[in-house]
C-alpha cells in the first residue's frame, strides 16, 4: 500500500513518525512518501520537504509568506498526482492540509485526517469542508468526538499518541547532568517553542527571570530544526544551559518548566512537571485571534480538563515579572504545585490507556481493506 503523509510542524513529525512505525508493523509492504521532519525520515520514509520550510506562525506572518505557501501547495499537488498514493494521510496543520484534502478528494483519492485541526477553537465552519473532503477522521482529544457528533460527522477517538511517546522514568539523572555538563542545582526547563519567530519572542521574556532564582539552573530545550547559534544570539552572556534533541529527559530531570503554548504543554503535564504556559504573538495577530477564537483556555492541559490546572500568561500578561510570580507558586513546598500534580493524574485518565498510534494504524488499514 502506498501512503502519502503530510505533517507541517515538530509535534506532527513526532506523532506521524509513531504512526509510520505502527503502519509498517501492520503492513509489511507499506511504501511511504511524506512531508515532515527528521523523526519521520528516521522511520525510512521518502521525505519530500522538511517542516522547517513550512511553519509560519500568526496571521501577519502568514500574509508575508503567502508566495512561499502557495508555491508549496502547487508543488504538493503535483507530487501527489505523480506518485499516485492509495491514501493521503493528513496530520493537523490545517491551513495547508485542508487545501490538499479538497484537491485530493476531487481527484478521487482516499483522504484520512489523523489529529484533527482545532476547529472547535475557531473557524468552526471548517467542519463542513472536513465532512465533504475527508473520508475518515481520527481524533486524539476526548472532547473532539462529541464536538464532531454535534455536526453529524462520526469520528474515531484513538487516544493521545503522547502517552506512547513518553519515557516512564529517567534512566539516570546523574548521567544526563554529566553528559550535558550541567551543575548540581535543581533545574528549571525553558521550552520556548519550535519556530524561530516564537523562540525569539518567548525566550527573551523567559530569560528575564533567571537572576531571581539563583539557587536553580535554567536549561533551554532546543528545537530539533533550529541551530544552537540562533539560541546563542538571544542568550548572550546569560548563565543558561542548552540541551538539544532531549526535551523529555530534560523535563524528567526538572523541578518546573516555562512552556510556550502548544503540544509541549501537554507533554510537560504527562511527565508530571509543574509548568507556566506562555504565549505572545504579534499584536495584530493577537487582536485578530482574540476576535475569532472561541475557547476559555489556550493550553491543551486546561482545555482537556475544562478548568485552570496550569497558569496561562497570554500576550500583555506575559512579562518577566509575572513569570517570576507564577514560577514561585509551583516550586517545591508551594501549595499550587501539589494541586497541579494531583490534576495531572486526572488528566492522564481522560486521555485513555495508550496505544494511539497502533489503533490509528489499524483503523487506517481496515478502512483501506474493508
Amino acid at each position: 500500500m502506498k501512503y502519502y503523509i503530510i505533517a507541517g510542524e515538530a509535534s506532527g513529525d513526532l506523532h506521524a513518525s509513531n504512526l509510520i512505525r505502527a503502519l509498517k508493523k501492520q503492513d509489511a509492504d507499506a511504501d511511504i512518501r511524506a512531508w515532515g521532519g527528521d523523526l519521520m525520515e528516521e522511520q525510512g520514509v521518502k521525505l519530500v520537504k522538511h517542516y522547517r520550510d513550512l511553519a509560519f506562525m500568526g496571521f501577519v506572518e502568514v500574509l508575508f509568506n503567502l508566495r512561499t505557501i502557495f508555491k508549496n501547495i502547487r508543488f504538493c499537488k503535483k507530487d501527489i498526482l505523480e506518485w499516485k498514493p492509495d491514501v493521503l494521510i493528513l496530520v493537523d496543520y490545517p491551513g495547508f492540509n485542508l487545501r490538499i484534502a479538497e484537491f485530493a478528494h476531487k481527484k478521487g483519492l482516499k483522504v484520512i485526517y489523523y489529529i484533527s485541526p482545532q476547529v472547535w477553537a475557531w473557524k468552526k465552519s471548517r467542519v463542513y469542508a472536513i465532512k465533504k473532503h475527508v473520508d475518515k477522521m481520527l481524533v486524539i482529544l476526548p472532547f473532539e468526538k462529541d464536538f464532531y457528533a454535534d455536526y453529524g460527522y462520526p469520528v474515531e477517538f484513538v487516544g493521545h499518541p503522547l502517552l506512547d511517546a513518553l519515557p516512564t522514568e529517567l534512566s539516570s539523572k546523574e548521567l544526563f547532568i554529566k553528559e550535558n555538563a550541567l551543575s548540581d542545582k535543581p533545574i528549571i526547563a525553558l521550552l520556548p517553542g519550535s519556530r524561530k519567530q516564537e523562540i525569539r519572542k518567548m525566550l527573551k521574556i523567559m530569560l528575564g527571570v533567571i537572576d531571581s532564582f539563583s539557587t536553580y539552573q535554567f536549561v533551554i530545550a532546543g528545537a530539533p530544526s533550529i541551530d544552537e547559534s540562533f539560541y546563542n544570539e538571544i542568550i548572550g552572556k546569560r548563565d543558561v544551559a542548552f540541551v538539544k534533541n532531549n526535551t523529555q529527559e530534560l523535563l524528567l530531570a526538572s523541578t518546573a518548566a516555562l512552556v510556550t503554548s502548544g503540544t509541549a504543554t501537554l507533554e510537560t503535564a504527562l511527565l508530571n512537571i509543574p509548568e507556566v504556559v506562555c504565549y505572545k504573538g504579534s499584536n495584530i495577530s493577537y487582536q485578530i485571534a482574540k476576535r475569532l477564537v472561541d475557547i476559555k483556555y489556550i493550553s491543551l492541559v486546561n482545555l482537556i480538563m475544562d478548568k485552570e490546572v496550569v497558569k496561562e500568561l497570554i500576550q500583555g500578561e506575559l512579562t518577566s515579572g509575572s513569570l517570576k510570580l507564577e514560577l514561585n507558586k509551583i516550586l517545591p513546598n508551594a501549595e499550587r504545585r501539589k494541586r497541579v500534580i494531583a490534576d495531572y493524574q486526572k488528566l492522564k485518565l481522560r486521555l485513555g490507556k495508550g496505544g494511539a498510534s497502533a489503533k490509528a494504524a489499524s483503523s487506517i488499514i481496515r478502512f483501506l481493506n474493508p
